[in-house]
């Protein structure tokens, strides 16, 4: 079973990769795969272009063979559904199953994404619980149905289906936050300096290296 990550990684961090470990040695993933998008439709766009972000996510994982990047939504054009990505994976393997790995947050706000429905023929749904976010209060009607009908209670039930059960997967909390970061690293050196450890080093001197987060051109 493949672990699918999709996200912005803008930038990639430690918590990112905690997390996709994590949830393969829980899991049993064959790897986890980081899958960046080109034009996300959920969110704004992202500070750092995807060149950046792919980059950046190819540094990440270097070292770490249970770790993929996939640069698939990047290179096709118009908007990142997640569908079509998840279609393109089926396809090329169609007997090894998919997992893919949402927050809390965002498996909400599923009925509002594209062919929603769609997902669960293609893949199961790992939902990763955070703090203050309570699933089974706050699902709407539409995703309620398909909440009681996919639940999973059992992670070692997911190897036996390709696709369509729904697991809530606690996991160890990581505080550490992409919009934290880009603001930190837009105060030059000094930013640099205060989100140092929590970043892959060598991400870390990149985003250095290339100026990116920076709000003043002249930021030492």
């Amino acid at each position: 079973m493949l672990g699918v990550f999709g996200g912005t990684f803008d930038p990639i961090h430690c918590g990112h990769l905690e997390l996709a470990r994590e949830l393969r040695t829980a899991l049993g993933f064959s790897a986890v795969r980081f899958i960046p998008a080109g034009d996300p439709p959920h969110r704004a766009a992202p500070v750092a272009t995807a060149a950046h972000r792919l980059a950046m996510v190819e540094l990440a994982i270097a070292g770490h063979p249970e770790l993929e990047v996939d640069a698939r939504e990047i290179l096709r054009p118009g908007r990142s559904y997640t569908v079509p990505t998840l279609e393109e994976l089926h396809n090329e393997e169609p007997s090894r199953p998919l997992a893919l790995i949402v927050g809390a947050d965002a498996f909400l706000g599923l009925p509002t994404w594209h062919r929603w429905r769609e997902l669960f023929a293609l893949a199961h749904v790992v939902v990763v619980g955070r703090p203050g976010v309570t699933i089974e209060d706050a699902l709407p009607p539409t995703l309620a149905d398909e909440w009681s009908r996919r639940r999973c209670l059992d992670a070692a039930a997911l190897g036996q289906a390709a696709a369509g059960s729904v697991l809530l997967q606690a996991v160890t909390a990581h505080p550490i936050s992409a919009s934290a970061i880009r603001a930190q690293l837009a105060h030059g050196a000094d930013g640099v300096a205060a989100v140092r450890g929590l970043l892959p080093a060598a991400v870390l001197a990149y985003i250095d290296r290339n100026q990116l987060y920076r709000s003043r051109p002249d930021a030492p």
